[in-house]
C-alpha cells in the first residue's frame, strides 16, 4: 500500500478529494477518489469517478459507494439517477433521463424560448441502476429505464426497455442473452474464499445450491 492510499484512508482522504477534484479541472483525465453523495448527505469515499465525466443536475444524482465512473462518461441526473454501491460503468458511456428527439420537430424554432417542464414531446424519466452491475465501454441506457443489480451490460449496447437482475444484455437494442449468476458460478465452486467476498448472500445461496445438486 503505497503513501498516497494510506494517508487517502486516514482522517485527510477528505481533504485529498476535494484538492483531487480541483486539481482534475486542469490535468489530463485521471481517477478521482471520494464523492459528496447530495442526496444522502454522506461522503462516498471509495467512490471513483473520471475526471472528464460529465454530470447533469449533481444535486438529483444519488451514488453509493465503491461506484466506479470512467473517462468521457455523461451521467444525466436531470430528471433523477440513482446508481447503486459497487457499480462500474466504463468509458464514453451516456446515461440519459431527458432528451428532445420529438420536441425539436413539433416546437421547431420555439424550442428554446420554452421552458424544459413546458415543452410538448419532451422525453423525461428518472434512470436507477441496481448495485453491483457492470456497464460496458459506450453503452447508452435511455430515460426511464431500471436495470437491476448484479447485472452484466455489454460494451456498446443500447438499453431500451427495464432489465431484471443478474441479466447479461448486449446488443442494440439490448437483449438478455443469460444471467451473471451462471458466469458466477464456475468461479464460487473453484474458489471457496468467494464466498465470503460475494455481493449477493441471496444469491450466492441459490449458487450454492445448483452448486450441491450437481454434484448429486
Amino acid at each position: 500500500m503505497g503513501i498516497l492510499e494510506i494517508l487517502y484512508r486516514s482522517p485527510f482522504g477528505r481533504i485529498m478529494s476535494v484538492v483531487g477534484n480541483l486539481f482534475a479541472k486542469f490535468h489530463k483525465p485521471f481517477m478521482v477518489y471520494g464523492y459528496f453523495d447530495n442526496e444522502s448527505n454522506k461522503f462516498q469515499k471509495y467512490t471513483r469517478i473520471s475526471s472528464t465525466a460529465t454530470i447533469m443536475n449533481r444535486k438529483a444524482l444519488k451514488l453509493g459507494d465503491h461506484v466506479w465512473v470512467w473517462h468521457y462518461t455523461i451521467l444525466d441526473a436531470t430528471e433523477g439517477l440513482i446508481i447503486g454501491e459497487g457499480t462500474q460503468i466504463g468509458a464514453w458511456v451516456g446515461i440519459f433521463t431527458h432528451g428532445s428527439e420529438k420536441a425539436i420537430r413539433l416546437l421547431g424554432k420555439e424550442f428554446v424560448h420554452i421552458d424544459n417542464a413546458e415543452r410538448i414531446g419532451y422525453t423525461r424519466g428518472s434512470v436507477e441502476i441496481g448495485s453491483y452491475t457492470f456497464v460496458g465501454a459506450k453503452s447508452v441506457i435511455l430515460p426511464g429505464i431500471k436495470v437491476g443489480k448484479g447485472c452484466l451490460i455489454g460494451t456498446g449496447t443500447l438499453v431500451t426497455r427495464d432489465v431484471p437482475d443478474y441479466s447479461v444484455v448486449v446488443g442494440s437494442p439490448g437483449k438478455i442473452i443469460g444471467s451473471t449468476m451462471d458466469i458466477d458460478r464456475e468461479f464460487i465452486s473453484e474458489f471457496e474464499e468467494l464466498h465470503d467476498t460475494y455481493y449477493d448472500k441471496e444469491a450466492l445461496k441459490q449458487i450454492l445450491n445448483v452448486i450441491d445438486e450437481k454434484k448429486r
